[in-house]
């Protein structure tokens, strides 16, 4: 961060403020964005420093909800050196824009989950890399018939006579670092997990699950509010029974869904429907594997083998895909492609929606006044040329 109490003035730039993007200048203060009349008529001060952004669009920082590793790192196999491969992580996305992130652990057994969760820490971003938002495990109560990538003996159910809270302890061995849970609402005793989670301030996301549109909304008045990689692993969408995908169309327009937009997982005419289905809704994932950032070969997802083969990643010796090696600022550009939508609304679907989703907007995902100064410099073509948290610049692509 600057030094304590140095006003900073980004000018020459334009903003995405308010879900527009206007002409303005940006104003930073120990880490915050401040606004610019008060420091004037209330504090009767100016500016110490001036950054020239020479015609940049500054977004907020892009957010990556789902992202279980990269850069030969995954978070659910590499457990013996878990603070090192978040931390590699956390400094290799900073390229592509990414200032804070949500490690992703697969279906696992509760030996790694108690091993590994304690150890990734909520931590603020700065130099060393993005902050870390908390964990987001992906399992181990799904469908075993939508297990897509994960495996199958690792997969649990939900207990009947035990407390919720005692079979969440003895899974994950500890909650205090996860804000992100996804399962199948369908299982048996789901919908009470469900309602345990979301009174405890954790996301539940419902993924790898065969739930028909019945159970899927019940799911949502419990407390489900998230959908893990619309379009995978789930049950397919049918006129008569349009499953977990039948919640765009709901009336339930606090649900927001993830969509891995690398060009592979999702067809861009799928796209194009949950984005005009309900487009505030949309949120860009990567779903990254320890690929990410790596060239073709054999690297892992949690216990399984995978297979990266002309940019697509596979179970080895399979044809089934088990996440993405495209990082999340390319994620955005396909998603606008794609789509068709504006530079406001692929922007919004890695910053705003996903800090809405763990509803720390007024401190993330948007450039309002009071917010942190986690800002990413994009030139028109929406290529990251500078990435800034709390106010500093951490990564500036060489010309």
């Amino acid at each position: 961060m600057a030094a304590p109490g140095l006003i900073t003035k980004f000018t020459n730039c334009c903003l995405l403020r308010d879900h527009q993007i206007i002409r303005d200048d940006l104003w930073v203060k120990d880490g915050k964005i401040i606004d610019p009349m008060e420091l004037f008529y209330r504090h009767k001060k100016v500016y110490d420093q001036v950054v020239d952004c020479e015609d940049a669009l500054i977004a907020p920082g892009y957010i990556d909800l789902q992202i279980n590793g990269g850069f030969g790192c995954d978070f659910s196999h590499d457990i013996e050196n878990t603070e090192e491969c978040v931390s590699k992580v956390a400094k290799g996305i900073l390229p592509h824009g990414v200032t804070s992130f949500c490690p992703t652990l697969v279906t696992s057994g509760p030996d790694v989950y108690r091993k590994v969760i304690p150890r990734i820490k909520k931590r603020p971003g700065g130099e060393d890399g993005a902050t870390v938002l908390g964990v987001h495990c992906e399992g181990p109560f799904i469908s075993p018939e939508k297990k897509g990538a994960h495996c199958l003996s690792s997969i649990k159910d939900i207990d009947e006579d035990s407390s919720q809270a005692l079979q969440l302890i003895q899974m994950y061995g500890c909650l205090s670092n996860i804000v992100i849970v996804t399962l199948a609402p369908e299982l048996p005793n789901a919908l009470n997990m469900i309602e345990f989670l979301a009174k405890e301030n954790i996301v539940v996301s419902l993924g790898h699950s065969n739930a028909n549109i019945d159970i899927s909304i019940k799911g949502v008045e419990k407390g489900a509010t998230f959908i893990t990689h619309l379009f995978n692993a789930m049950s397919a969408f049918h006129h008569r029974d349009p499953g977990i995908v039948g919640l765009l169309a709901s009336h339930y327009k606090n649900v927001f869904f993830g969509l891995i937009a690398d060009g592979i997982h999702t067809h861009p005419a799928a796209l194009r429907i949950a984005h005009r289905t309900h487009s505030d809704g949309t949120v860009v994932v990567t779903d990254a594997l320890s690929a990410l950032g790596l060239p073709d070969g054999i690297h892992y997802l949690g216990s399984k083998s995978v297979e990266v083969k002309n940019g697509c990643a596979y179970l080895a010796g399979s044809d089934t895909l088990c996440g993405s090696i495209t990082n999340f600022a390319e994620c955005i550009r396909i998603f606008k492609q794609s789509t068709g939508c504006s530079t406001v609304e692929a922007l919004e679907a890695g910053t705003l929606h996903p800090a809405q989703v763990l509803k720390i907007e007024n401190q993330k995902g948007t450039l309002n006044f009071e917010a942190d100064a986690d800002l990413i410099f994009l030139n028109q073509d929406l290529q990251v040329l500078q990435t800034w948290i709390d106010g500093k610049c951490v990564y500036k692509r060489s010309s």
